[in-house]
């Protein structure tokens, strides 16, 4: 598989991202911002984790105005599949491709450590390696990530099946993290092609580093 893993400044994820999927066997290129097309053999799309423009703004605010985001918009409408983590999730949010807005944690506090997640649809191509119900332990890193949706778009979600993650603790139960609106830690788009989540995957690929449960999740793009 092809992956491009675009890059902003302040972006601090792409090398990870880039050697997870180097990992699982894709060729893995790196865009710059300024860009202003992506490769024509991308298979994926991926926006990584970090602080574009220093999240000075908005987290994601800023880079949705980056010249490549155009061309991200109309690989996303074309059905491209795009996966946003942590601030790739936010800069989604920002630019309208995803449902809903990120606020900051209600702790007022950064959160940094593994925390468990349960499956919550796996009728996509992100976690079609999945039951429903599974429970996986991913890093989260953000002072951001307090996921907000009014109740009309919630059951929107939920009757679409877009709901994909939500912080649990080990036996599943959901948890509070973060304050986000029914513990949501990912979501994807009504055509199931633009993804996006708080947690990083990319970190959890290695048992010597912690754990490896966010191999699966990636594995889901490459059937």
């Amino acid at each position: 598989m092809n992956v491009t893993v675009l890059q902003f400044p302040g972006t601090n994820c792409e090398y990870d991202t880039k050697y997870a999927f180097e990992k699982l066997g894709c060729n893995v290129e790196i865009i710059w911002h300024k860009d202003t097309t992506l490769p024509q053999n991308t298979e994926l799309l991926v926006i990584p984790g970090g602080f574009s423009y220093g999240d000075y703004l908005r987290s994601g605010a800023i880079a949705r105005f980056a010249n490549i985001m155009d061309a991200v918009q109309e690989y996303a409408s074309k059905g491209g599949k795009v996966l946003g983590i942590c601030n790739g999730f936010q800069i989604l949010l920002e630019a309208g491709l995803l449902p809903g807005a990120m606020k900051r944690n209600d702790s007022l506090h950064f959160i940094s450590k593994y925390n468990h997640l349960k499956i919550i649809n796996n009728d996509n191509s992100f976690l079609q390696e999945f039951n429903v119900g599974d429970i996986v332990n991913i890093p989260v890193a953000h002072h951001d990530g307090n996921y907000f949706i009014d109740e009309v778009e919630l059951k929107e979600l939920e009757a679409n099946n877009q709901i994909l993650l939500k912080y649990c603790d080990k036996d599943g139960n959901e948890k509070n993290l973060n304050g986000s609106v029914s513990q949501i830690a990912g979501v994807c788009n009504k055509q199931k092609n633009v993804f996006g989540l708080m947690p990083h995957p990319e970190r959890a690929i290695e048992k010597l580093l912690g754990g490896d449960d966010g191999v699966k999740m990636l594995q889901g793009f490459l059937k």
